[in-house]
């Protein structure tokens, strides 16, 4: 955990997992009072930090987060959840991420993903971004696509397995599988998307420019990832032993949406506003299109 803040989401692993299913955690902060903070804290939650660290269960760190995971020889499971943009931190955390190990990767800066700020979208994430009700999906998969160009420089494939918007942020758990070939098949599912703001068409494409059926021309999102969000069979496991109620909810819309995992979605708000009628039933609607709902929007749609 090496931008831990308060080390909250430490202390969580090591209360509510179950005995020695972690060997060791390492929790990092930057501020000068981290160590100390944290053992408190410890204490608090009935967590005797400083056996933990004589029995090399628990070490606690006060360096800047890069040097932190450089100093060290690897991990199984690497937590980069900063304020803002992942991109300063990412070239450490891929270069120390273990064979088969989990890579958690967050971003904040959901302005720079979602069009409103396209020349940022350009700067720092090497893509296109497009401001329409698709953005949270796009921006999602254009910040899928720029983690794993970082992998494959190690030859590192990385393979969303949990990913989603929520609220102010952007959340993705890759896998990471070492081998070129992996990495091959990667680049190829990073594409276009293509839209069409007169008839609300879209398809994804190797190319960035092309004619609509309808003779209008495509705007274009990308290169983004185009592969699948989820593993479903994770998100079934989670679904069905989620202990928080709060949560169910989400959990059971994403492993819904993870049945059908295309790329983006119908909003039938913006159909009804196209076609000047009124908004029709979404249950009528999905069951006539043989759809499923979408975590990216309410009025939301993915369907073939």
């Amino acid at each position: 955990d090496p931008l831990a803040g308060s080390g909250v989401r430490s202390l969580r692993f090591l209360k509510e997992l179950k005995k020695n299913k972690i060997k060791q955690i390492c929790v990092n902060d930057f501020k000068d009072t981290f160590p100390q903070t944290f053992q408190e804290e410890a204490t608090r939650n009935k967590l005797a930090a400083s056996k933990l660290i004589r029995k090399g269960e628990l070490k606690i760190s006060q360096e800047e987060a890069s040097l932190f995971l450089l100093h060290e020889t690897g991990f199984d499971y690497i937590d980069i959840d900063p304020f803002g943009s992942p991109n300063p931190f990412l070239a450490a955390a891929v270069a120390r991420i273990s064979r088969d190990g989990i890579l958690a990767v967050t971003a904040t800066d959901t302005a720079a993903l979602t069009g409103t700020y396209p020349h940022v979208t350009r700067r720092k994430y090497w893509s296109e971004s497009l401001h329409n009700y698709l953005m949270h999906e796009t921006g999602l998969r254009i910040l899928i696509r720029r983690v794993q160009l970082q992998g494959t420089q190690f030859d590192k494939a990385l393979i969303p397995i949990l990913s989603y918007h929520q609220e102010h942020y952007f959340r993705i758990y890759f896998k990471v599988v070492k081998g070129k070939e992996k990495c091959d098949e990667i680049l190829k599912l990073q594409q276009y998307l293509l839209f069409c703001p007169s008839c609300l068409n879209y398809k994804t494409s190797v190319y960035n420019k092309e004619v609509c059926s309808c003779g209008k021309n495509f705007s274009f999102a990308g290169p983004l990832w185009i592969g699948s969000l989820q593993d479903q069979k994770l998100l079934q496991v989670m679904a069905k032993n989620n202990p928080f109620p709060e949560e169910q909810q989400f959990l059971d819309l994403l492993t819904e949406e993870a049945s059908l995992p295309i790329v983006g979605f119908y909003d039938l708000h913006q159909i009804a506003r196209k076609l000047k009628t009124d908004v029709p039933r979404m249950n009528l609607v999905l069951a006539k299109v043989k759809g499923v709902r979408t975590h990216f929007s309410g009025t939301g749609i993915k369907t073939t």
